[in-house]
């Protein structure tokens, strides 16, 4: 989602820029052999590490060993590969999920480490922290501009709407417009709706990064990317259900984990290097619908095609 996104800013704000996607099908990037090739082709000037293993709540808890192996071994690969090939400007994408359970908020970039994480998804975060450690420490060790941008949860185009692995926005709006077309009355929600979540529309961030990546080298090691506002569990549910259409009740699952209480971010010193998100949370998931509705409509007509 957030390559894509990448790559669509990149096009309209730095056109003369040449832009290499490595997708799956490029490169297994847990394996160590296949990112030094994929890294030593494109010779990059700036390298933006946005891949990892990912889930909501459900699969980092059924998986834990898994997120925590796999976005290691994706992470030990792309940044030493980076080091030993001499790629000076990268951007790492780490993760809210890096901060400590219902800790302080707003929570500001010197959090980390602070306090014990959430247990839900502790595999996949402490997997994050290590990357982001690697980069500070690159950075002063070889003189490298390797710097951490830490988002709220991303939403938008190109999201996973599937069951158990999508999150919270893109979840609310899978089960929303499933409900609607079975004409179901009601959709679980999980835990008791009070939880607060901050969601950052991902072209916002896109564009952000294609026009603030110029001069890394006066960025601080780490920045928060966030909306700057958070919304309850119950709420999403809510606006999903204004954006499909779909009329009925949710249903509360309190003994059902919500993971943290809140992770509210401070993005100011992002601010101080242009962050501006412009996009509220419905209009992004009115956006995130379509691009939703339309992928449906292409998956239908290739079937009929087979």
């Amino acid at each position: 989602m957030l390559s894509s996104a990448i790559a669509r800013a990149w096009q309209t704000e730095r056109p003369g820029d040449k832009i290499i996607r490595l997708t799956r099908e490029d490169a297994d990037l847990t394996n160590a052999a296949d990112a030094r090739r994929a890294l030593a082709n494109a010779q990059p000037d700036l390298l933006i590490h946005a891949a990892a293993k990912v889930g909501g709540i459900a699969a980092n808890v059924a998986d834990p060993a898994g997120f925590l192996m796999d976005n290691l071994l994706i992470d030990t690969s792309v940044l030493r590969a980076a080091t030993d090939l001499g790629v000076r400007d990268l951007v790492y994408v780490g993760s809210s999920c890096m901060y400590p359970k219902d800790y302080r908020q707003p929570l500001v970039e010197t959090d980390i480490l602070a306090a014990p994480l959430e247990p839900t998804n502790e595999g996949y975060a402490i997997a994050k922290i290590a990357a982001a450690k690697y980069c500070e420490y690159a950075s002063q060790q070889f003189g490298l501009n390797y710097r951490v941008i830490v988002p709220s949860n991303l939403y938008g185009p190109g999201d996973d709407y599937a069951t158990g692995r999508s999150h919270l926005v893109a979840a609310a709006i899978a089960k929303t417009h499933a409900a609607k077309i079975a004409g179901a009355g009601s959709v679980e929600v999980w835990g008791d709706g009070t939880a607060r979540r901050e969601f950052t529309f991902v072209d916002d961030v896109a564009r952000w990064l294609a026009t603030a990546t110029g001069d890394m080298a006066e960025w601080p090691a780490m920045l928060n990317v966030g909306a700057g506002r958070d919304h309850t569990v119950l709420e999403i549910h809510q606006i999903a259900a204004r954006v499909t259409g779909w009329e009925g009740e949710f249903e509360l699952q309190p003994e059902r984990p919500a993971g943290m209480r809140q992770k509210l971010m401070d993005s100011g010193e992002a601010k101080k290097r242009g962050w501006r998100p412009t996009t509220s949370l419905e209009n992004g998931m009115r956006i995130a619908y379509e691009a939703f509705l339309a992928r449906e409509a292409e998956q239908q007509q290739e079937g009929t095609r087979v």
